[in-house]
């Protein structure tokens, strides 16, 4: 397990104590400015997180889509222990750009022999101008966080998790139409996401992450008061399910049948094709990125 200095475990332990006070009519400035959405005048919030995935996958029954656009999450905690994940103030709490479905429409839909006629019309006519198929990441329950956890992820057997992400993926193309979710608010895909080795049920083996390089970034005022970085940590889980697609296939084509035909025709190719609902131990998320976590009254000291 990862130590981290003296110094940042000092810093950690300041972060876990410090409150902020009444707002000022100002802007996070310097080193801070990266917090200016954290909710850091809620005197609930002691600290100010912001966290970017760099890359990864997230693999959800046979199809793994490549994450190689950033995902923000930012907000505030009460302590670096177990907390709620305080929503961005003028920002997304969690903004997952769309990424590219590897496959496009043909990747994630295996038309029926047996659909009507325009129904297989439309589908080929949009395969031959759109084929891409994008999917974000979106959230439907509050973020719960022990950041603690990232730093030493414990070995007494108490629940390892970092972020429990409940989240639903949205799928987009012409031919799918702008209701295409896999998972929902009902009944989301729940994210455990840990730095240690995980216990998934088969047929999926243990995977590891990584906590990363810990270590405090020193700033010259107020007071030579820094925040804590953590770079090259990987959150993982692979021990998720994931239920089945819905609301696919609702676009206006002239088709002489009704919308829910339509949806159990088109999200019903979606989850054969991509093998949904999709039971525990078949899934894996694997994040990589960056953390940078300061005191919410350094953050409000800082204003301009």
């Amino acid at each position: 397990m990862r130590k981290t200095s003296l110094r940042t475990a000092a810093l950690a332990a300041a972060l876990t104590l410090a409150s902020a006070s009444s707002a000022n009519a100002g802007t996070p400035s310097g080193p801070y400015a990266m917090f200016k959405f954290c909710p850091y005048t809620n005197p609930s919030v002691g600290s100010c997180v912001l966290n970017t995935t760099t890359s990864g996958t997230l693999k959800i029954g046979s199809t793994t889509m490549p994450i190689d656009k950033p995902i923000v999450m930012q907000g505030g905690i009460e302590s670096l222990g177990p907390s709620p994940f305080y929503a961005a103030v003028g920002a997304p709490t969690l903004q997952a750009p769309p990424g590219k479905v590897p496959g496009g429409l043909l990747g994630i839909v295996n038309p029926a022999p047996n659909w009507p006629g325009p129904l297989w019309t439309a589908f080929w006519a949009i395969v031959g101008a759109v084929n891409d198929v994008s999917a974000t990441i979106e959230p439907v329950q509050a973020v719960q966080t022990n950041f603690g956890n990232a730093l030493f992820p414990p070995e007494d057997g108490s629940d390892p998790t970092v972020a429990r992400l409940a989240v639903r993926v949205h799928l987009q193309n012409p031919f799918l139409g702008g209701g295409c979710y896999i998972g929902s608010a009902q009944d989301p895909i729940v994210l455990k996401l840990q730095t240690g080795t995980t216990a998934p049920p088969p047929p999926n083996l243990p995977i590891s992450g990584n906590t990363g390089n810990a270590y405090t970034v020193w700033t010259d005022e107020p007071n030579y008061i820094g925040y804590l970085q953590v770079d090259g940590n990987t959150l993982v889980d692979n021990s998720f399910a994931v239920p089945k697609a819905g609301g696919c296939g609702n676009i206006a084509l002239g088709l002489p049948i009704i919308t829910q035909v339509l949806d159990a025709l088109v999200s019903g190719a979606v989850n054969l094709k991509v093998g949904l609902p999709a039971a525990a131990g078949t899934n894996t998320a694997i994040m990589n990125g960056k953390s940078s976590i300061a005191s919410s009254q350094y953050v409000l000291n800082s204003e301009q």
